[in-house]
């Protein structure tokens, strides 16, 4: 069954929860490596945490976008 079309403010809406979901992520790696480092007295958790939650920004977007291309019929690969 195809998705109702949607309106612009769902368009937009979609569009910045796409936009804010990399930078979230990314910010939650820091403060969680952030924590890390400063629970443990190191300077390494900040640096693996902000790559792991760039990486899983990354995913998440584009497992997003794969989503909304295949919802519209352009295929999606």
């Amino acid at each position: 069954m195809p998705k109702p079309k949607q309106t612009p403010s769902q368009q937009f809406g979609e569009v910045m929860g796409l936009a804010a979901l990399l930078p979230i992520s990314v910010i939650i790696g820091y403060v969680i490596g952030n924590y890390l480092d400063n629970w443990r007295g190191t300077t390494y958790f900040t640096v693996i945490f902000l790559i792991l939650g760039a990486a899983a920004g990354i995913v998440s977007l584009l497992r997003e976008i794969q989503k909304s291309s295949v919802g519209k019929g352009n295929g999606g690969t």
